[in-house]
C-alpha cells in the first residue's frame, strides 16, 4: 500500500480528553471570557424574569384586581428585559466566535510550526491527507469548544439551577413533580454518550481516510488519466465514501433519537403538573399565575437540556479532534531541533563519509560501509543502478536523517555539531521533480529570503540562461505561478530550480537527477552555465545520463550501497569494471573523453 494511503499511523499512547491542557489556549482570553460568562448570567436572568412578570400581572394584577395601574410599567419592563437580552445575547455570540477563531489561529500556527520541525521519517510514514486533516478539520472542530461549548454549558447550567431555584421558591410540591423527569434524561443522554462516541472516532478515521486518497488522487491526475484508471479509482472513492455516509447516518440517528426524546418528556411533564395543579387551583391552594409561570419555566427547563444535547456532538467532535491534534504535537522522536550548534557562515566544502551505514527501516541497510572524501572546490559525481543508494547520500549530508553507524564530516567537522538552520542553508539541492509553490517566479526563488534582492534574482536567472525565457514572459519575474508550477515546461521549472540555488550563494551544490527532465539544448545551457555556478563551490551530481558528468573531477560508482570504484572518466573506462558496463549499457550517453 503507497504511503498516502496509510492511514493508521497515528498512534495515541494516551486516549483522553487533555481538557486542561486546553485550556492553556483560553489563557490569553481569560478576561474576555470572564465578560462572557457575566452575559451568560445576565442573559439567564433575563431569561427567568419574563415567566415571573407575567405570573405577577395574572395573579397580583388581574386575578385580585389589585395593582392593575402597574401593568403599562410592567409592559415596559418585560420590553426593555427582551430588548437588554437579545444585546446581551448578541454580544455574548460575537465575544466567544472571537474567542473561538482566535483560538484556531493559535493552534493551527503552532501545529504547523510543529510539522515544520519534524523530520523526514515522519512525513515518509504518514500521509499528506491525514496530515492534513489534523491542521484543518481537526483544528475547526476544536474552536467549536471554545466559541460556544464552554459558555453554554456554563449558561445552561446557570439556567437549570436558576430555573429550579425559582420553581422550588414558588411552590415546592409542584417543583418535586417538575423535576421528577431528570432521572430519565439522564439515562438517555448516557446511552447516547457511550453510542454517540464509538461511532465518532470511527466517523473521524473515515473522513481521513477520504482526505488522504484525494490528495493522493488529485495529485497523481495525470498518471490516472493516462492509464485510464478513472473507474476504478472512482469505485475506490465510492466505498471510502459508503462507510462515511455509514457512520454519519448513523450520528443524525443518535442525534435525532435524543431530541424527540427530551421533546416528549418535556410534554410528559407539562401535561403532570397541569394534572396534578388542576385540582390545586379549584381549591384555591395555587394560584394561576404560578401554573402558567410554571409550565413556562419547564419549557425553559428543557431548553437548555435539549441545548446540551445538541451540542454534545460538538464536544465528542472536538475531544476526538484534540486527542488527534496532541497526538501530533507529542511526536517528539522526530522532532528537529535546529537552534543549537555551531553557527556557520561559509563552509570550505570539504565532505567525508566515514564508514557510514545507513537503512530507512531497521537492518535493511541501504549503505553499507561508505567511505569517501570531496575536496573543497571539487565536482564529483554519483553512479549507479536505480535504488543503489545515490540520493540517499544527499539526504544524509543535509541530516534529513540520522545515520545508524559512522560520521559524516563536513570541513572536518562532524555535521551532528552544526547548527542545523545553517548548514542546509549552505547546502543547495536542485532536484529532479522540482517544486514550485503558488505565486510569483521572484518568490519562488526568493522562498521568502529578505536578503536576495531582485538584483540578485535577476543575476541568478542570468547565470543559469533562464532569463531569457521569464523576460519574454508577459510579466517576467512577476509572472504568475500556479499550483505546482502547472504553467511551465519541465525544463522551465528546473531552471528556475537552478536560479533558486544559485541565489542563495551555497557552499555546496547538488544535483540529484537535475537534468533529466531537460531537453538537450537546456542541457548544453546548463551546463555551460555550471562551470561559472560551480566556481569556488563543491559540486556533487547525480546523474543516469553519464553525459553530464564527463567534466566531474572525480566518479565514484555505488552498486547494491557500497562504492565499487573511484576515479575520472577515463581511469573507469580503462578499468573495464561496473562503470565501463554502464556505458555500454548506454552507448548513446558515452560521454566523449
Amino acid at each position: 500500500m503507497s504511503k498516502a494511503l496509510d492511514y493508521d499511523i497515528f498512534k495515541p499512547t494516551q486516549k483522553r480528553f487533555r481538557f486542561f491542557r486546553l485550556m492553556r489556549y483560553l489563557k490569553p482570553y481569560s478576561l474576555s471570557l470572564f465578560l462572557g460568562a457575566v452575559l451568560s448570567l445576565l442573559i439567564n436572568v433575563s431569561v427567568l424574569a419574563k415567566p415571573y412578570l407575567i405570573k405577577y400581572i395574572i395573579d397580583d394584577c388581574l386575578v385580585s384586581g389589585r395593582n392593575q395601574f402597574s401593568i403599562p410599567y410592567i409592559a415596559a419592563a418585560y420590553f426593555f428585559i427582551v430588548l437588554f437580552g437579545a444585546c446581551f445575547e448578541y454580544t455574548q455570540k460575537y465575544l466567544m466566535t472571537y474567542i473561538g477563531q482566535s483560538v484556531m489561529f493559535n493552534i493551527r500556527n503552532e501545529l504547523f510550526h510543529h510539522v515544520q520541525m519534524l523530520s523526514m521519517p515522519f512525513f515518509d510514514k504518514n500521509s499528506t491527507g491525514r496530515i492534513l486533516t489534523r491542521i484543518t478539520n481537526d483544528v475547526e472542530s476544536v474552536s467549536d469548544l471554545f466559541s460556544g461549548v464552554i459558555i453554554n454549558i456554563f449558561k445552561d447550567i446557570i439556567m437549570l439551577i436558576g430555573i429550579v431555584s425559582v420553581m422550588f421558591y414558588l411552590d415546592v410540591k409542584t417543583a418535586l413533580f417538575s423535576v421528577g423527569c431528570v432521572p430519565v434524561i439522564m439515562l438517555i443522554t448516557l446511552v447516547y454518550r457511550i453510542a454517540a462516541r464509538k461511532n465518532f472516532i470511527k466517523m473521524k478515521g473515515m473522513l481521513s481516510k477520504i482526505n488522504g486518497f484525494l490528495a493522493e488522487n488529485i495529485s497523481g491526475m495525470k498518471l490516472v488519466q493516462i492509464f485510464h484508471r478513472e473507474k476504478e479509482k472512482r469505485a475506490e472513492l465510492e466505498n471510502l465514501d459508503r462507510e462515511y455516509f455509514k457512520y454519519s447516518l448513523r450520528e443524525i440517528i443518535l442525534h435525532g433519537f435524543s431530541r424527540p426524546a427530551v421533546d416528549i418528556i418535556n410534554n410528559l411533564t407539562i401535561a403532570v403538573v397541569i394534572w396534578v395543579c388542576f385540582n390545586r387551583i379549584l381549591s384555591s391552594q395555587l394560584q394561576i399565575g404560578i401554573l402558567v409561570a410554571f409550565i413556562t419555566y419547564i419549557k425553559q427547563f428543557f431548553n437548555p437540556i435539549r441545548d446540551i444535547a445538541d451540542i454534545y456532538t460538538s464536544i465528542q467532535s472536538s475531544i476526538i479532534s484534540s486527542e488527534r491534534i496532541f497526538e501530533v504535537l507529542d511526536t517528539k522522536e522526530s522532532l528537529e531541533d535546529p537552534d543549537p550548534g555551531i553557527r556557520i557562515k561559509k563552509l570550505k566544502g570539504e565532505v567525508e563519509f566515514k564508514n557510514v551505514w545507513f537503512a530507512y527501516n531497521s537492518d535493511n541497510w541501504v549503505l553499507k560501509d561508505i567511505s569517501f572524501k570531496i575536496e573543497p572546490g571539487e565536482t564529483v559525481a554519483f553512479v549507479g543502478a536505480t535504488g543503489s543508494g545515490k540520493s540517499t547520500i544527499i539526504n544524509l549530508l543535509g541530516r534529513f536523517y540520522n545515520i545508524q553507524k559512522g560520521e559524516i564530516l563536513i570541513d572536518g567537522i562532524n555535521i551532528n555539531r552544526y547548527n542545523l538552520t545553517d548548514l542546509r542553508r549552505r547546502i543547495a539541492v536542485v532536484m529532479q521533480d522540482v517544486f514550485l509553490f503558488s505565486g510569483d517566479i521572484a518568490s519562488n526563488i526568493r522562498l521568502g529570503d529578505a536578503s536576495i534582492s531582485d538584483s540578485d534574482i535577476k543575476e541568478a536567472a542570468k547565470y543559469v540562461c533562464a532569463d531569457e525565457f521569464i523576460q519574454a514572459l508577459p510579466n517576467g519575474f512577476s509572472e504568475e505561478v500556479r499550483e505546482g508550477g502547472s504553467n511551465f515546461s519541465s525544463g522551465q521549472k528546473q531552471l528556475i530550480s537552478f536560479a533558486r540555488a544559485v541565489a542563495f550563494k551555497p557552499s555546496i551544490l547538488v544535483l540529484d537527477e537535475a537534468t533529466s527532465n531537460i531537453d538537450t539544448q537546456t542541457e548544453i545551457m546548463i551546463q555551460n552555465a555550471m562551470s561559472k555556478i560551480s566556481s569556488g563551490k563543491t559540486s556533487i551530481i547525480i546523474a543516469h545520463r553519464l553525459s553530464t558528468i564527463k567534466n566531474a573531477d572525480k566518479i565514484i560508482v555505488i552498486h547494491k550501497g557500497r562504492i565499487k570504484e573511484t576515479g575520472t572518466h577515463e581511469q573507469l573506462m580503462d578499468k573495464k569494471g561496473l562503470y565501463y558496463n554502464l556505458c555500454k549499457m548506454r552507448k548513446t550517453d558515452i560521454p566523449k573523453a
